[in-house]
């Protein structure tokens, strides 16, 4: 689903250190919130507000005017749990997971945010939207996103130490990391370091 150009996520490192991070699709930006199993310690959608918080955060342009119950901020939470399993098992090469491509498909049938053109020219969303209507837009990207031209670019930072997941949408395709700012020079440093070392 094409978006507006991305806001770009503010993630902090486990020292605290903020860097921005594009996952290159709505769906992806999701994961950022938790997750199943290990990820459920980073969980941050557990009131309507947060939900509105990530959707503001999120590259959906303009941001949506949402009216969104504690039934749809659990409903956004299973979706994203399997999304995550079904990312995961795709970036390994594995079968995706039928139960929760079946939780994603079911989301994908609801109705999405719908767009409209306002009389300035601008797009914006038609009314106050729900929490079920945003997780639908989410679903939808998924099912695009995992059956379009770039899933084979699906992928996780090469840190060993980080799991976060991107779609490198670059032309030439070689993107490796999270962020090349956090990882990215994490990796710089240490390579440089290795050097050092080698030549002292």
């Amino acid at each position: 689903m094409d978006f507006s150009a991305p806001k770009g996520l503010t993630l902090h490192s486990h020292t605290g250190v903020a860097y921005r991070f594009d996952p290159g699709a709505l769906c992806l930006e999701l994961l950022t919130t938790g997750g199943p199993g290990p990820y459920q310690r980073y969980e941050v959608l557990r009131e309507p507000a947060d939900l509105a918080a990530w959707a503001d955060r999120s590259r959906l342009m303009p941001t949506p005017v949402l009216e969104i119950s504690e039934a749809e901020v659990a409903d956004a939470r299973r979706l994203r749990d399997a999304l995550f399993r079904v990312v995961i098992a795709h970036t390994r090469g594995e079968p995706h997971p039928p139960g929760d491509l079946e939780t994603i498909n079911e989301a994908a049938a609801c109705s999405d945010l719908a767009p409209t053109i306002a009389p300035t020219g601008k797009r914006q969303w038609v009314g106050t939207s729900c929490g079920t209507h945003l997780v639908a837009t989410v679903a939808r990207d998924a099912v695009e996103l995992l059956t379009g031209p770039f899933a084979h670019r699906i992928r996780t930072c090469a840190a060993e130490d980080c799991h976060l997941v991107y779609v490198d949408t670059s032309r030439p395709g070689r993107r490796r990391w999270c962020s090349m700012e956090h990882c990215g020079n994490r990796h710089k440093v240490r390579a440089l370091r290795a050097r050092h070392s080698e030549e002292g």
